[in-house]
């Protein structure tokens, strides 16, 4: 069972680089924090299109020996965080097929909210699948179209399904990205040191590869990429934006900028939007690392109570072989969070995270807090409760075990046995991120169940 919620996934493109396969390897390694169950990378070379994947981190996957089997100017690569579909190797992108027109390979981050329909029709046709993804859905609706170029074919094909997606398709000589309609998941555009393109799912991947931002891939919009031309835009969709808000919440790294505005900087106002509406007396404001941090800064500047890092965090924990008994996840928690004994014995310490999702977590942290000295421990949560499940490409425990969905405020500062608990609301969180309170362009239905699609 899931602890907290994760992104399902990151997706990169490269195009019209001599070494695109190493920039699609360095680029997921910038966006390893949404997905770490398996990666992979397709190239092209203008004759066949190359494909290596397999369960693990980008790291384990690739080496230098296979990034050399990659040839070709172009690529795609992925990283993957189950949502759908099993965790299984066939389940790893990109999606590698061989059909009429040729070879092509996808990777897609979100989720089809219409896939299983889509899916039963192309069984009734005929189609075959392989894994569980929906993902497989895109390669039997372009295989399958009537058109006679690919361009007509995704075309076709993207016109069939719902939900969230934003797409890279690569054949032997072509790419194209494609985002849906309401722009759930991130895609943005920049330009390589020698002339070339990359399209990923965050800025940090052009950071690490010397690349300049451009744009962000509009919502409805499909961008072809061939050799010696601009990327041409065709607006396949009407743009009707609804950003995944939690993105700013917890997903994307706090150096990226994301549906066109810096994390860190809306990170930060979260925490100062929260010391506005939630005051408590205290001595210091720590954070739950990492994702706290940015707004327990916010927090400690707009309250004028002293940040500390009163925890510190081991980033060398993995998953334990150890029978997982009350007192081994204790332990386990102890092994990935240390507290500051010195700093923290005696005070009055609010502790700052992101979300609260089961719980748990957040009570042994406090528990561990109180047996290091601190003689108080307020929480404070820089986002809303979260009620209700994604169906949008994030792994999110079922509304059974969502706490907020079950118990009050006060019933769950109880169960994580803080001295007070206090969210940030939802038009507080739309301010933090320059938005008004009447601003429909963001989707919020893990904090209020008004799902979109």
């Amino acid at each position: 069972m899931r602890e907290n919620m994760n992104e399902k996934c990151a997706v990169v493109g490269i195009f019209g680089h001599e070494e695109a396969s190493k920039l699609a390897y360095f680029s997921l390694h910038a966006l390893q924090h949404r997905g770490q169950e398996a990666a992979g990378i397709s190239s092209a070379d203008g004759e066949k299109v190359h494909t290596i994947k397999d369960r693990g981190l980008v790291m384990k996957v690739f080496n230098e020996e296979n990034l050399k089997t990659l040839k070709g100017s172009s690529a795609i690569g992925h990283t993957r965080y189950s949502t759908a579909g099993d965790d299984s190797i066939l389940d790893a992108q990109p999606v590698f097929a061989r059909y009429d027109l040729g070879e092509m390979a996808i990777v897609h981050n979100g989720n089809l909210t219409n896939a299983e329909e889509v899916r039963n029709r192309l069984i009734k046709r005929g189609a075959i699948f392989q894994t569980f993804m929906d993902t497989e859905n895109l390669i039997h609706l372009i295989a399958k179209s009537e058109k006679d170029h690919l361009l007509d074919r995704i075309i076709d094909a993207v016109q069939k399904i719902e939900g969230a997606f934003s797409l890279v398709f690569l054949s032997r000589t072509k790419m194209f990205a494609m985002r849906d309609r309401f722009g759930f998941r991130p895609l943005s555009l920049g330009r390589l040191p020698n002339g070339g393109y990359i399209v990923a799912s965050e800025t940090c991947a052009f950071d690490l590869v010397g690349a300049t931002f451009i744009r962000d891939v509009e919502p409805g919009e499909l961008l072809i990429f061939e050799d010696k031309k601009e990327p041409i835009s065709i607006k396949i969709f009407e743009p009707t934006p609804k950003h995944c808000i939690f993105e700013y919440v917890y997903f994307a790294r706090p150096d990226s900028s994301v549906f066109g505005q810096s994390v860190y900087e809306t990170r930060k106002n979260m925490g100062k939007e929260l010391a506005l509406i939630e005051p408590v007396e205290a001595d210091l404001v720590i954070p739950v690392p990492d994702g706290g941090v940015p707004a327990a800064i916010g927090y400690a500047q707009a309250s004028g109570i002293p940040y500390e890092m009163g925890i510190m965090r081991n980033h060398y924990i993995g998953r334990t072989f150890i029978e997982p008994t009350q007192e081994m996840r204790d332990l386990k928690v102890k092994m990935k969070l240390s507290p500051m004994t010195d700093i923290i014995k005696g005070k009055r310490v609010i502790v700052v995270d992101d979300s609260i999702v089961r719980g748990t977590t957040s009570r042994r942290i406090i528990r561990m807090l109180k047996e290091a000295g601190a003689s108080e421990v307020h929480m404070r949560v820089s986002s809303p409760p979260t009620t209700d499940p994604c169906f949008y490409g994030v792994d999110t425990p079922s509304k059974d075990n969502l706490i907020a969905a079950n118990m009050s405020t006060q019933g769950i500062c109880d169960y994580i046995e803080a001295d007070s608990l206090a969210y940030l609301d939802e038009a507080s969180l739309l301010r933090s991120v320059n938005a008004a309170a009447d601003d429909d362009n963001y989707c919020t239905a893990c904090f209020t169940g008004k799902y979109i699609v």
